[in-house]
């Protein structure tokens, strides 16, 4: 169906290429209908967004699905700081002394006097050991003194430039369902975005029908009003020659130039009823509102009953409308379930590989020889006590109650108005036999009042009554007739045959 829609417009663009290059505004075309619905479904500009809203939906559906997979990520960053971090101080006392690190890079250490190198030296002092004692603990003390430096420097990393790069993948394994009932919603959400997509174009269709019969319609009672008022033209002409003969009264002629004149405003009437309607169907086909149309009539008196081969209930089913509601249903459902899953526990496992510069492999280093790491794990997330989700469920679920009981309200709906449509075709075409034997007998009427008339066996008045009836009921035949073509659009609207 699409594929055939596909190219019935693009025959239409042709079409209409083809016939820009030879028509100017004002000048009369001739269409179909088929090619009048083709013109409003490619300058509609509501189809249009249709469309875009109909792609956001796919994108978001596969999103969902998408959500479903593991998601792989990559990180890197890089800090550079104006100094470095010291994790011990410049100066540590322990019970033997104080080891100290200088400003200049050089490391001291200075005894406490109470501990027993400390006494050794005191009690060494003004003997021929004071200087081997002294040489001894200097000696010592620098040992500690280098000792607790080194201990300072590797514990002094240089962070002046840290770099760290990270690739990790994550996957879902179970989250209550909540991915897959996210990715229900956006199914659904497609889903009406393609039958709001072809319900406007339904409609723009059905406007499309009305517009059309109208011009067709207004068309045929213009010429019809032409030739009443050629009628009375000639009748008139036809009483002043007898005015001069004697053989009819002023009085006469005065009816008839009545007639004329009311029967030249109901032209005039017809006339600027023509170029409205042509402007409506201009404005709905995207066509400058000066287009004057020539349209294929000769579908107005071909109406058919497109029901009975068809079952009211499938019918009904078909309809965009419940369609709507259905895919609607199902959003409300899943979003029931999206509110259960705040109740489930969720299980999350991921793994990545870290490098980082500097690294703490063996110590702290800034060589870029690090290997990296690996790690893996899996997160458990159990919710116990969540009153939150526990009211929002049940507001979900007696949403989905209330769009489930709207559902079958419409279908009802639908179902009653399908079946007036099908009894309102029916009565239409009922009108068009009477009024079609109305405007039969009129016309014979007609046709021996003027040759009465002639013979001069009625009166004028009576011819007049006869032409008048004429017109009447071709007017009535034209509406029953266009009448009966829009009822049939409107049923085969309902029953998805449009």
């Amino acid at each position: 169906m699409k594929e055939d829609r596909k190219r019935r417009v693009l025959l239409t663009l042709l079409f209409i290429v083809f016939h820009l290059s030879f028509v100017t505004a004002g000048d009369t075309v001739r269409y179909t209908l088929q090619q009048c619905r083709d013109l409003a479904l490619t300058k509609s500009v509501s189809s249009q967004s249709q469309e875009e809203t109909r792609l956001a939906a796919k994108y978001n559906r596969q999103a969902a699905l998408a959500a479903m997979f593991p998601r792989i990520t990559a990180n890197a960053s890089y800090m550079w700081n104006n100094a470095n971090v010291h994790l011990l101080e410049n100066s540590a006392t322990f019970k033997a002394g104080t080891a100290t690190v200088n400003p200049d890079g050089t490391a001291s250490f200075t005894w406490n006097g109470e501990s027993i190198v400390g006494k050794i030296e005191e009690a060494a002092q003004g003997t021929a050991f004071e200087e081997a004692v002294t040489g001894l603990a200097d000696r010592t003390g620098q040992d500690i003194a280098d000792a607790y430096k080194l201990l300072y420097d590797k514990l002094s990393p240089d962070l002046s430039q840290i770099f760290v790069a990270q690739v990790g993948i994550t996957q879902p394994i179970y989250v209550g369902g909540r991915l897959t009932q996210m990715y229900k919603i956006a199914k659904a959400t497609e889903n009406i975005a393609v039958l709001q997509s072809e319900a406007k174009e339904k409609d723009i269709i059905y406007s499309v029908d009305e517009a059309y019969w109208r011009v067709v319609s207004v068309a045929k009672k213009k010429e019809l009003a032409e030739q009443y008022y050629r009628l009375l033209c000639q009748l008139e002409n036809d009483v002043k020659e007898a005015l001069d003969e004697g053989l009819v009264t002023q009085a006469d002629l005065l009816k008839v130039t009545t007639k004329r004149g009311e029967a030249q405003v109901k032209k005039l009437q017809a006339e600027n009823g023509l170029t409205l309607s042509n402007m409506a169907l201009a404005q709905i086909c995207g066509l400058p509102l000066s287009t004057a149309f020539v349209l294929d009539e000769s579908g107005l008196s071909e109406t058919v009953l497109p029901f009975d081969s068809v079952n009211t209930e499938s019918a009904v089913e078909s309809r965009s409308e419940l369609q709507l509601l259905q895919e609607a249903e199902k959003i409300a459902k899943a979003n029931t379930m999206l509110a259960a899953a705040g109740l489930q526990p969720n299980i999350v496992a991921s793994a990545g590989y870290v490098y980082s510069n500097p690294n703490v492999e063996n110590g702290f280093s800034n060589k870029w020889n690090s290997k990296g790491f690996f790690s893996a794990g899996v997160v458990v997330n159990v919710p116990i006590v969540h009153a939150d989700d526990i009211l929002r469920y049940k507001a979900a679920k007696h949403a989905a109650n209330a769009v489930t009981m709207k559902t079958e309200e419409t279908r009802e709906l639908l179902t009653l108005q399908t079946t007036q449509a099908n009894q309102k075709l029916t009565e239409a075409q009922q009108k068009i036999a009477l009024a079609r034997l109305t405007q039969a007998n009129a016309a014979e009427v007609l046709r021996m009042a003027q040759e009465s008339y002639e013979a001069g066996m009625i009166t004028l008045t009576e011819l007049m009554q006869a032409q008048t009836a004429w017109l009447a009921a071709a007017s009535d035949l034209v509406d029953a007739e266009t009448e009966a073509k829009t009822t049939e659009t409107q049923l085969r609207k309902y029953l998805g045959k449009l």
